[in-house]
């Protein structure tokens, strides 16, 4: 059986037009798109304004949805950790649209980020 494709983008808006946000655990919104079909859902990113620990709230959220691949421009230590344990590959895009991030990963033109880019908060 093949595992369906889940790509999650961080996103400023909760549409394939919006623009990517650059910060994993801090973005506004999750935009969660099929490669193939441009199929999408969108939700606000609940632990963005909380004291501490969005990353990892987030990383969890991405778990638990099933996805299988993360669009960010910055991911912290420990959400990159927890992604990467579960099998999640974490790509590099930090502008343009949602979108445009979705055709990038289609022809594998993404970075795949091998540690994490970002310090993170405490």
């Amino acid at each position: 059986m093949v595992k369906e494709m889940k790509v999650c983008i961080t996103s400023m808006s909760d549409n394939l037009e919006a623009s990517i946000d650059p910060h994993f655990g801090r973005c506004r919104y999750f935009v969660i798109a099929d490669p193939d079909s441009m199929e999408f859902e969108s939700f606000e990113n609940a632990g963005s304004s909380g004291p501490g620990g969005a990353g990892v709230q987030a990383a969890q959220q991405m778990i638990n949805r099933g996805v299988t691949a993360l669009i960010t421009g910055s991911v912290g230590p420990n959400a990159f950790s927890l992604l990467s344990a579960e099998g999640v590959e974490v790509l590099m895009a930090a502008e343009g649209s949602v979108a445009e991030a979705v055709s990038a990963y289609r022809t594998g033109s993404l970075k795949k980020l091998e540690a994490p880019n970002s310090p993170g908060k405490k």
